[in-house]
């Protein structure tokens, strides 16, 4: 059977990534919308990309307003920015949400209506170019065709998709993710490892998606304890962005599964970055799925050294598993409790949550078949103690 498989149009990475992308924008065009959060002004990364656009004679533009997880009113707002200021390109600098954010604003510049009329469509429209520069190593993002924007209507994650929403670069330059705090760190970090799990143990996983996962899987059980403990560490700081970008690009080709399709309406609902709330399921969901991939739990457990080719494919599975939980827990993964969540007020749109998920479709990518009994189990074994 034969398969597609999608990459961003370019790709520049390592230290001085920024700089060498300085040709690539000027050819995209002649002023830049740059979508980005107000962090990203504070620390001065802004204004880094915006030298390198003037050193071009490329004029820019900023949208700021991405404040946390992308809502559809972000979304037009950013929107009318871009033609307020006739921008012909975009350049998305952050984590996840500016990213996400871009890929959703270039949907809507031929479009009159709403994001939210693509809910459930496959996205093909003509789309300016587009530039990611991820800050965060995590979300993978920047080699995706795929985003997720909050219907505030109806309080649902939306997931987006279309091969027109790749981005034509991915510059990944680890300068940007020097600055992320520890505790962002680890929780993208974590986003990466389900992103790449995930992609393995799919339903639609391939030769080539195996290939990118079973790399940063083992990138990131080397590096992200590193990085976590050691945010100066510029090594680990490349790795994980390599391991996010590899993450990306596998998980863009076999999707991710009941994870993420679980964690969505958490998000939605409760507020809960998507990092996060993918690490706190990350335990629970995989424990339901292995028994319907063991082989690949256990080559994943062989390939992060944690079992051996002495062992049968169910202990490595289990190891696998185990060495998962730890570094959660080394990670100082919060529980819903822990973080705050009212438990009355989860269990009381429990039900909402799991139609959202497997609405979502990601569930339906795990191989082990998942219900929505199992859904609910899941969700209520976040409260034990």
């Amino acid at each position: 059977m034969a398969n597609e498989f999608v990459m961003p149009g370019q790709i520049i990475s390592g230290s001085g990534a920024l700089k060498q992308a300085a040709g690539v924008f000027s050819q995209m065009g002649s002023k830049a919308l740059i979508v980005t959060d107000p962090m990203m002004i504070q620390l001065g990364n802004v204004e880094k990309v915006a030298q390198v656009l003037t050193g071009q004679n490329v004029d820019y533009a900023v949208f700021s307003d991405v404040l946390g997880e992308p809502t559809d009113k972000m979304i037009e707002a950013g929107k009318q920015k871009y033609k307020e200021e006739n921008c012909d390109f975009l350049i998305a600098l952050g984590g996840g949400s500016p990213i996400d954010s871009m890929k959703a604003i270039g949907t809507l510049i031929h479009h009159d209506g709403p994001i939210t009329d693509y809910f459930g469509q496959v996205i093909d429209v003509h789309m300016p170019p587009m530039a990611a520069i991820p800050t965060t190593a995590g979300t993978g993002s920047e080699a995706t065709q795929f985003t997720i924007i909050t219907d505030t209507v109806n309080n649902v994650k939306m997931l987006l998709k279309g091969k027109v929403l790749m981005p034509s670069a991915a510059i990944i330059d680890p300068q940007f993710t020097m600055t992320a705090p520890a505790k962002i760190t680890a929780a993208t970090g974590l986003d990466a490892l389900c992103h790449a799990v995930e992609a393995y143990t799919s339903r639609k996983a391939q030769t080539l998606s195996n290939t990118f996962a079973l790399s940063a899987v083992k990138r990131i059980f080397r590096f992200l304890p590193q990085a976590f403990h050691d945010g100066q560490n510029e090594e680990t700081r490349i790795q994980m962005s390599v391991a996010a970008l590899e993450a990306g690009i596998a998980f863009n080709n076999a999707s991710v599964t009941i994870i993420h399709g679980m964690s969505r309406p958490i998000g939605a609902l409760f507020h809960i970055a998507h990092g996060l709330s993918n690490a706190m399921l990350m335990k629970a969901c995989l424990q339901f799925a292995c028994d319907g991939a063991v082989d690949r739990f256990a080559i994943l457990g062989r390939e992060v050294g944690v079992a051996n080719a002495d062992d049968s494919d169910q202990v490595a599975a289990e190891k696998f598993l185990e060495a998962l939980n730890i570094l959660v827990e080394e990670l100082e993964t919060p529980s819903l409790k822990a973080y705050g969540v009212n438990r009355d007020e989860f269990f009381a749109v429990v039900e909402k949550m799991a139609d959202d998920a497997l609405e979502s479709g990601s569930p339906a990518n795990t191989i082990k078949p998942v219900s929505k009994a199992d859904i609910l189990n899941i969700y209520a074994s976040l409260w034990e103690e």
